[in-house]
């Protein structure tokens, strides 16, 4: 993996993933694209990791799609990029972990698609939102959908056809994020976030995650199937056999 552009860590049951192009605040060009799914493919294969935090590096979360990459491509180049983005957004829904996004700074565009393919977003209160592209005569290549299902209402609307950005308190309202942090405690806000997280065990979370992934897609009726895996897992008999007897203890 291209180390130099998407930087993978991973202790503790979790793992770190930053976007690496801080002088281009972090835009999705070709090359973090590859990087970004190379990581995934690593992070997919990391049977001892339960979460995964997407961040980035230096003043930007993702400052969306790089414009200036983005005026030398073709039509047809522009269609295949954004395709491509579009599964790369989609696979971060079917990891087994479960991802946060840790949003500092600008999430515009494709950086806030990237931020909504993330299953929590916890920002801190500089960071900002927007989708602009329809300001340049274009509309966001993908992610439209997860956007209507995260934002209520008219929100996501008036993202879409104002382009504006939005304070992170203001995205708080609209449901955009799960909270809002000071700027100095954010990493620590989502490293305790995460390891909170993983300590419950992986198979009921990605079980959880599954059924989630599956409503959006329109299928109904998976709880069950889930939920007899997970129960069939070692960690999670003996889980509710500690707690069996915990409360029996309590009853002594």
């Amino acid at each position: 993996m291209n180390d130099a552009l998407a930087q993978l860590d991973a202790k503790d049951g979790v793992a770190w993933l930053r976007l690496n192009r801080p002088a281009a605040l972090n835009a999705l060009n070709r090359a973090l694209t590859a990087a970004l799914e190379e990581a995934l493919a690593r992070v997919a294969a990391m049977d001892d990791v339960s979460v995964l935090v997407v961040a980035g590096r230096g003043r930007a979360f993702c400052a969306g799609n790089d414009i200036a990459e983005m005026t030398g491509l073709t039509g047809d180049e522009a269609l295949a990029l954004a395709t491509r983005q579009a599964v790369l957004m989609d696979r971060f829904a079917r990891l087994p972990q479960v991802t946060v996004a840790a949003v500092d700074g600008h999430a515009l565009g494709g950086g806030l698609m990237l931020a909504l393919a993330q299953d929590l977003r916890v920002a801190s209160d500089r960071a900002r939102f927007g989708l602009p592209e329809v300001t340049l005569g274009f509309n966001p290549g993908y992610g439209i959908e997860r956007l209507l299902d995260v934002a209520p209402g008219g929100w996501a609307r008036e993202l879409l056809l104002t382009g504006r950005t939005v304070h992170a308190s203001e995205a708080l309202r609209m449901g955009l994020v799960n909270r809002v942090v000071a700027p100095p405690t954010l990493e620590a806000t989502v490293a305790a976030l995460a390891i909170d997280i993983a300590r419950s065990p992986r198979a009921g979370l990605a079980a959880t995650k599954e059924i989630v992934a599956a409503i959006r897609r329109g299928e109904r009726g998976r709880e069950p199937e889930a939920y007899g895996r997970a129960l069939g897992t070692s960690a999670a008999r003996e889980r509710i056999r500690a707690f069996v007897e915990k409360k029996r203890g309590k009853k002594v």
